[in-house]
């Protein structure tokens, strides 16, 4: 939001208002981009469904940058989307820093053999991760703001707009995920599809109470 006295001389920088939804937002986005990595090492078994634990996450990621699209449009939910690249660049650095320190001789055995494994991930993996979240997410926030046909933010039925973008925005994400991380190494068909059903059933159970808590909390604290 440009500022009155910026508006009044043209020739001043624009200055911008962030409110307390869009920081509030903003900080959980940056720390489930980190967190996503992480939990992702873990299968959860839910019932018949097998997912990785990161999905958890990455539905927040998903439920979070649709509610920002509601508050405060398309734009500031797809700049959102690119600056959760920052936290995930500089986690990833540091996770590599901290793996070639060596360790100390006092620390926990089975911990010295566990740490590589649970926070480690190959090139191939890093590089999937990016390219998946940074196309799903901006999908993700696209579908969501063109469902309503006001770019600029607002629109009705944010909890059905928001499950259809997840779920394609999932499926993509699956897509892509898998494809770059296995082809080649392993048969990708059969835990491609499982992926998949996972995710389209945890988007159309999860996502439409996430994003309305999410909405109604960014009003709260906007009118707070």
């Amino acid at each position: 939001m440009n500022s009155p006295d910026s508006a009044a001389d043209p020739q001043s920088a624009p200055t911008y208002v962030i409110t307390r939804s869009l920081f509030v937002l903003a900080v959980l986005y940056g720390g489930m981009v980190c967190m996503a990595g992480v939990l992702g090492v873990k299968q959860v078994a839910l019932g018949p469904l097998a997912v990785e634990a990161g999905i958890f996450a990455f539905l927040l990621l998903v439920a979070m940058s649709s509610a920002v699209a509601q508050l405060h449009g398309q734009a500031t939910a797809t700049r959102l989307v690119r600056l959760g690249f920052i936290p995930l660049l500089v986690s990833a650095a540091l996770i590599q820093l901290v793996l070639a320190l060596p360790h100390d001789p006092g620390m926990y055995p089975p911990a010295i053999e566990a740490f590589p494994v649970v926070v480690g991930q190959s090139s191939r993996m890093m590089l999937a991760g990016l390219v998946s979240y940074g196309i799903s997410q901006t999908l993700n926030v696209v579908i969501f703001a063109r469902l309503s046909h006001r770019p600029e933010g607002g629109g009705r039925l944010i909890w059905l707009r928001g499950m259809i973008a997840s779920i394609v925005s999932q499926v993509v994400d699956t897509l892509l995920f898998i494809t770059i991380s296995f082809l080649g190494e392993r048969p990708i068909a059969g835990l491609m599809a499982g992926q998949m059903l996972t995710k389209v059933v945890l988007s159309i159970v999860l996502v439409p109470l996430l994003i309305t808590f999410f909405v109604k909390l960014g009003r709260w604290l906007d009118r707070a």
